[in-house]
């Protein structure tokens, strides 16, 4: 079996603020005549559908706007579903050849309450880029500052698949001390940094708000064929003292894993790549437990104390599939 430790996508263990799941949305744009200008948040992978039009003309899956014919260009302003710093960008013209913009240029801004305005200053993040159709096209970002929202040019017109604005969820950790919450939530910064394999269902899903809503909604590996069993490394949001943890195999009912157990450790240093054999010998934090298909499983009284821990690792035995894992605890002191 091959084993994933590395990513093609250089900001993909990023959270994607832009992410609908999370509440990002599209607010305002000059025209979406073709495509909806939301579905370019959508956080599943692009898809065509061959023959379906709609009252407009070619249904699209992203944002799509009319041929212009006269000056200007048209731009879409989208509210981050998380403040955040924002290190790469993932503009993605898939399915879009004959239709895709030309170019495009990224600019944001912090508003610390409600949406930009006229009076808003915006910051240019990304120059004019030239695009290519049916691609993905990643940029990086040299910026340190916290934004809201951000403000996608294209130029003149055209159609964007998908928007990804990859980066580091910002919160006033100080502030949350001592509160209970879902340290390995997208929400909150939570990340999914390596996995054994991911063959039928990403590593990040279970992470993601909610329940699953299918199967596809969760991570499942492979069917393993040789001795071993299959793993996944979360970095908490930030540090914390767990209370509770919760893994949920919902929708999971042939192909769910036989059992369970967590590691955990307050890791200091070392990079995301290198934390598969850091996580050799983290200490339990939950036991080997039995799982149940199609089930929401809680543990309070069978976790070992360790502290506050900043990282976990789920361990399944010996594949299978889980749609949400949630590591709730108390926010710790910085």
């Amino acid at each position: 079996m091959t084993e994933k430790h590395t990513l093609s996508n250089p900001y993909e263990r990023m959270t994607n603020l832009a992410d609908a799941r999370l509440g990002a949305l599209a607010i305002a744009c000059t025209d979406d005549f073709f495509a909806d200008m939301n579905r370019m948040l959508q956080h599943h992978d692009p898809v065509w559908k061959e023959g379906v039009y709609d009252a407009n003309g070619k249904w699209m899956d992203g944002w799509e706007s009319r041929r212009k014919r006269g000056p200007g260009h048209d731009h879409c302003t989208v509210r981050l579903a998380l403040p955040g710093r924002i290190k790469g960008l993932n503009i993605d013209t898939r399915y879009f050849t004959g239709n895709y913009a030309p170019s495009v240029s990224l600019e944001a801004c912090l508003v610390a309450a409600g949406d930009p305005t006229e009076d808003t200053l915006w910051q240019p993040i990304l120059a004019s880029v030239s695009l290519q159709g049916d691609s993905q096209q990643l940029f990086a970002v040299d910026d340190n500052n916290v934004y809201s929202h951000v403000r996608l040019h294209m130029y003149p017109d055209g159609g964007v698949a998908r928007l990804r604005v990859y980066g580091e969820v910002v919160k006033d950790w100080q502030q949350m001390a001592g509160q209970v919450i879902d340290l390995a939530a997208m929400e909150n910064g939570g990340r999914a940094l390596l996995c054994s394999d991911e063959h039928f269902g990403r590593m990040e899903n279970i992470l993601a708000p909610g329940r699953g809503v299918n199967m596809g909604d969760g991570w499942e590996t492979a069917r393993r064929r040789e001795p071993g069993f299959d793993w996944v490394i979360i970095a908490l949001g930030t540090a914390g003292e767990v209370s509770e943890i919760e893994v949920d195999t919902a929708h999971f009912k042939g192909n769910f894993p036989d059992s369970c157990s967590i590691q955990g450790a307050y890791v200091a240093g070392g990079s995301d790549d290198q934390m598969a054999a850091q996580s050799l010998y983290w200490p339990e934090l939950l036991p080997t437990q039995k799982l149940t298909m199609d089930n929401i499983h809680q543990y309070a009284d069978e976790l070992v104390a360790q502290g506050p821990i900043t990282h976990v690792r789920l361990n399944i035995f010996p594949d299978g599939g889980v749609s949400r894992l949630r590591i709730r605890g108390k926010v710790g002191e910085l």
